[in-house]
């Protein structure tokens, strides 16, 4: 899909996922918003998706994660004369561990990034997209939000209030020209896993940003509401589907103490040589 002429506005676009969907609107003709935390890996991207693509990049630094943060993001967005065409909610962060150990603040802050904010910068963005009778919204979710995840317990349902939001907003855009998709993907070789504090906290084999937004691009062509990344999480998707939710969610659950369990093993190992 081209999108020459088009403005992109991605969130949590400085590393990962996000930096990789920056990069692949650029080399399709899109000139890009950046919206993340930190404005240095903002402005870097830019000059480098300035320099590869002769893109038109603006860089906003932001906490999407503080409650109001979406009108700020609206305020400036208009400010720079930018018409947004298309939207993709990245932005999203994981806490790990128990719930009867958890930050609460931190818990709540993770339900307003992952969930509120999506809400808020699709509602805000949305009602042009549908006058103009065109736009994309890509929201990203998780194969996590088929399935309840144990000692990540908010991560797992804040991506399932994702995905059910998600499709329900295509069946409403349908006949607006407006496409939506959420986007499921697994394991995926970014930073975020340094947020979760469990390196392999995660369901399958980790795939790689390219991989994921290949698979999300590509599901723009299709006609479902949404688009899971790799075989394996399809068969995840599956299974959560069909089986028992007692079995899967003790499959879920013996999946990240296994690799919680690999991670410490390889982390002590690596201490003490």
């Amino acid at each position: 899909m081209d999108f020459t002429g088009q403005t992109a506005l991605v969130t949590g676009a400085s590393t990962g996922i996000g930096a990789e969907f920056a990069r692949e609107l650029a080399a399709r003709g899109a000139d890009l918003i950046m919206v993340a935390r930190r404005e240095d890996k903002l402005q870097a991207l830019a000059a480098e998706l300035a320099r590869d693509h002769d893109a038109r990049v603006d860089v906003v630094a932001v906490d999407l994660g503080r409650p109001g943060a979406g009108a700020e993001l609206a305020a400036r967005v208009d400010a720079l004369g930018r018409q947004v065409d298309v939207l993709v909610n990245n932005a999203g962060f994981a806490t790990h561990g128990d719930v009867t150990d958890a930050d609460l603040p931190r818990l709540l802050e993770e339900v307003q990034l992952n969930c509120a904010t999506v809400v808020d910068l699709t509602a805000r963005f949305l009602p042009a997209m549908t006058a103009r009778r065109s736009g994309v919204i890509i929201n990203v979710a998780s194969v996590a939000g088929f399935l309840p995840v144990p000692h990540m317990a908010v991560y797992g349902a804040t991506k399932a209030f994702v995905l059910s939001f998600t499709e329900a907003l295509w069946a409403e855009t349908r006949p607006t020209g407006v496409t939506v998709r959420a986007l499921c993907p697994g394991a995926t070789d970014t930073p975020f896993f340094d947020v979760v504090g469990a390196e392999e906290a995660a369901v399958g084999k980790r795939r790689t940003p390219e991989q994921v937004v290949a698979t999300a691009l590509g599901g723009l062509r299709r006609s479902g509401p949404a688009v899971i990344d790799g075989r394996r999480n399809t068969l995840v998707s599956l299974m959560a589907r069909y089986l028992p939710t007692r079995i899967v969610i003790g499959i879920a659950e013996r999946s990240v103490r296994a690799r919680n369990r690999d991670h410490t093993r390889s982390a002590g190992a690596a201490s003490s040589r």
